[in-house]
């Protein structure tokens, strides 16, 4: 890649999440686009190691498991240490509804389980993160992973519904209070993509998750892949999206827009 293509040169990223599907994903295509330090963060230890050597020398792993306040402050304050910066961190750590979670059967254990992950977890990211950037006056960016379920109800997985409307509802309010910052909040929101974890969750392989998905697509001829999401991510990391700040990105093929889908 020349060098006038890379878009992170120099830039110091957290990934939450990243030692599978779109934060891998999204690790790689940093590092391609010159960060100095990718370091990725986790629960998944020894996939989490694995994918951090794949990549090289300029990125690393540290467990963490977001749902702890303390965990998340450690990482972001071990991550300045050693680099020196903070200039990127992409939330992205999230987890799904182990069942249908319809409202009449709602399972309040499971309920909390998610939102200690993609809520309590997903603020405290923005928080520490914004934190160290505040403090060092860096004009950093911030980048969550949301969903289309966190713009449209389901008829089914309703906790997972709510922790998403939740993130755009933090992303939203981020925005506003960090601006004055110079700090840019901004979600991501992808439509249904074959990541191991959800190919693990229906039990089928890539092809099969990915068939089962496809009708509900609205834009015919391509199939959602952790690249196009992970591409979006480097649009709203990078200095392309200067001036986009409070904004969800949803990656879909144009599925909300198709009243039809449910």
């Amino acid at each position: 890649m020349k060098m006038a293509m890379k878009k992170l040169e120099g830039k110091v990223a957290i990934i939450t999440g990243g030692a599978s599907g779109i934060g891998e994903e999204t690790a790689r295509v940093f590092a391609d686009h010159g960060a100095r330090a990718v370091v990725i963060a986790d629960i998944q230890d020894e996939q989490g190691h694995r994918v951090a050597e794949s990549i090289g020398p300029n990125c690393s792993y540290v467990h963490c498991d977001v749902a702890d306040e303390d965990q998340v402050k450690d990482m972001v304050e071990s991550t300045v240490q050693i680099h020196g910066q903070l200039d990127i961190m992409f939330s992205n750590a999230g987890i799904g509804s182990d069942s249908d979670q319809t409202l009449l059967d709602l399972d309040f254990s499971e309920f909390d389980r998610i939102f200690a992950v993609n809520v309590r977890g997903m603020a405290a990211c923005v928080k520490q993160a914004a934190r160290v950037m505040v403090e060092r006056r860096v004009r950093g960016c911030i980048v969550c992973t949301a969903s289309v379920s966190g713009s449209k109800g389901g008829k089914k997985w309703t906790d997972y519904c709510m922790s998403k409307h939740a993130v755009i509802g933090l992303v939203r309010s981020a925005s506003r209070q960090l601006g004055e910052h110079g700090i840019r909040v901004n979600s991501v929101s992808p439509f249904f993509v074959a990541t191991p974890m959800n190919c693990k969750k229906l039990e089928k392989e890539v092809e099969e998750a990915e068939k089962i998905f496809e009708p509900f697509m609205n834009l015919k001829g391509i199939l959602l892949k952790v690249k196009h999401v992970a591409d979006a991510v480097l649009f709203l990391a990078s200095d392309d999206s200067a001036f986009i700040s409070g904004h969800d990105l949803v990656v879909d093929g144009g599925l909300l827009s198709a009243a039809s889908w449910s």
